[in-house]
This record gives C-alpha cells, structure tokens and sequence, in this order.
C-alpha cells in the first residue's frame, strides 16, 4: 500500500521574483536574469562562492533549492537523504549555444573548459548535492511540458521504496532571458497533500 505524503515547501523563481510558500522573498524589476540572479543571491545570503563560476540555469536551480533546503533547516555538515528530481524543456540549450559559438569557427577555436562542463542539464543537480551532501537518488528529466504526472509517480516511488527520506522536485526552465523555476519538497511532513491536483495548482501559483 502506498504512503501518503505530503509537501512540506515550495519555491518560483519567475518574472523578477523570488517567492517561497506563495509569499515573496525577493523581487527586482527592470533587470537583466544575470543581474536578477546575483542580487537574490546576495538578497538572500547564500554564501556559496561556486555559485559565480556556474551557468545560467545551474544558478537559477542552485538558489531555488537552496530557499528550500534552508528552509528545511537542515545541518550541511551531515549527509542528508534527499533525493533530487528536476525536469525542464530545453535542457542545457542556453549553454549549448554559448559552447557551439566558441567551437564553429576553426579559426578562432577556443572551447572553454569552463562552459563545457556544464553543456548537462544534470549538472546543476550535481551543485546542488555538493553544497547539501546530498547522496541519494538525482535525475533530470526532459519533457515537452511540466509533467505533474511524472513527477508524483517518480517521487512516490522513490519515498515507497525507501531510496529516499524526502524527494526535491520540480521544473527549471531557462532560455535566454525567459525562466522558471518551481521546485517543492515532498516528505512524510508538511501540510499541503502530495497529489498530482496540488502539484498543479501550486505550479500555477
């Protein structure tokens, strides 16, 4: 018999605002997504300085799942059994196309070690994992759309099979200046119920 769970958070990164549990935490307007991102960062006091050496859409999920995790006060000190199970539309496409312009021309080749490493959209769960600890199960799924569907089937078995205490989910889109960011944590604690109906709703918020 499957466990009812429930969510316990839930963070958006879209539109020049940072909002967590529905309540805004941070909101800049007239800015590029470079600046927006680097004053929530600092709005937030985050304090990781891998952060600035990291693309575009590793940042926007990096500093979601960080007002979670934080959230959840957690100790980073100790490993935390938090599976990761994130999705978007275009994968690492925005970093793809800087990498692709610094190898298209064999006259001026200079692929940057830099902006290759992060040509995965799973990379930004691997930054996510080392700041928390986080040894458990991660995936990056590629869907045409948000799949609150996919989502609740992956992240109910992982919990029901014990691969995980909790499951950080969600959507991180980016594409140029255009992004979002909707990431929630589901447990056995919290008080939302974790259904496919919530999960939308919340997404929609």
């Amino acid at each position: 018999m499957t466990t009812n769970y429930n969510i316990s958070s839930y963070c958006h990164i879209k539109n020049h605002q940072v909002s967590l549990n529905g309540s805004v935490v941070f909101s800049e307007e007239h800015s590029s997504f470079s600046e927006f991102i680097k004053a929530a960062y600092k709005a937030q006091e985050t304090k990781y300085p891998k952060f600035f050496k990291m693309d575009y859409l590793s940042k926007l999920a990096f500093l979601a799942a960080d007002i979670l995790l934080k959230n959840q006060s957690l100790d980073s000190e100790k490993e935390n059994n938090i599976a990761l199970v994130f999705s978007n539309k275009a994968s690492s496409l925005d970093t793809d196309i800087l990498h692709q312009k610094a190898i298209q021309h064999k006259d001026n080749y200079y692929p940057s070690p830099a902006v290759f490493v992060y040509t995965l959209p799973n990379i930004c769960l691997g930054e996510i994992s080392i700041k928390y600890k986080l040894y458990s199960e991660n995936s990056f799924f590629i869907f045409e759309r948000f799949s609150a569907d996919h989502l609740f089937t992956y992240s109910t078995n992982l919990l029901d099979t014990n691969k995980a205490e909790s499951v950080l989910c969600g959507w991180v889109e980016l594409e140029g200046e255009n992004y979002e960011a909707f990431l929630y944590m589901v447990s056995k604690e919290g008080a939302i119920e974790h259904n496919k109906q919530n999960i939308i709703t919340l997404y929609n918020t």
